[in-house]
């Protein structure tokens, strides 16, 4: 089990910009969006640094608040990227939209609470394309508080679990890279979030 120092300089800055702030009296991790502000599901994220994963469990305390100006359509999108390699060009991830979450009253919205996809190619917009529909669920959630998110990665299989609940939000059965890939871990933001982090432990199983 690794509790990494949430210190800028032990990330990388993968389209996005990162620096250390105080919030709530604590020094935490701040990450924005910053490049391919017109791409979406895109490889946009801080990579940790110096640290190779294949299996085991992630676990990362997170907040996300919408940026003055955000689009419309903006929804707090924050979450996780592993597996990602040298060249950011292939990852899996697993995010969170707060705002269709706990207060959302659209039904449909509602239903898109959070998401996994794989980079690249297995974007949200493909799985809507195609009426998947398996990897996404409700999350109760909202904006601006801290949420617990941990995922327990094992081969090809990866469960996501909230806060104190002890079933997982998601379960993806077959992980669209397989098994293989042993590289890094990042912290994902997209359009219109402000991405704060104050937790982040790894635990490696193999």
């Amino acid at each position: 089990m690794k509790s990494i120092h949430l210190e800028k300089k032990n990330f990388t800055a993968v389209h996005t910009l990162i620096e250390n702030a105080m919030f709530e009296g604590k020094s935490i991790l701040r990450i924005i969006k910053k490049d391919k502000m017109n791409l979406y599901d895109e490889n946009t994220y801080a990579k940790l640094n110096d640290l190779q994963f294949h299996n085991g469990i992630i676990e990362i305390k997170l907040l996300s608040r919408l940026l003055p100006d955000a689009p419309e359509f903006a929804r707090g999108f924050i979450g996780i990227v592993f597996r990602a390699n040298a060249g950011d060009s292939k990852f899996e991830s697993f995010y969170l939209r707060p705002t269709n979450g706990r207060t959302c009253t659209d039904a449909v919205r509602k239903a898109h609470g959070c998401q996994y996809f794989s980079y690249p190619g297995y974007t949200f917009s493909y799985f809507r394309e195609y009426g998947i529909t398996k990897y996404e669920a409700c999350a109760d959630i909202d904006l601006n508080e801290w949420i617990t998110l941990k995922a327990v990665i094992e081969n090809e299989r990866a469960e996501f679990y909230l806060n104190q609940f002890t079933n997982p939000i998601l379960i993806v059965e077959h992980l669209k890279h397989g098994t293989g890939q042993k590289d890094a871990i990042g912290i994902f933001v997209d359009i219109g979030t402000e991405a704060f982090v104050s937790k982040l432990k790894i635990t490696s199983t193999d």
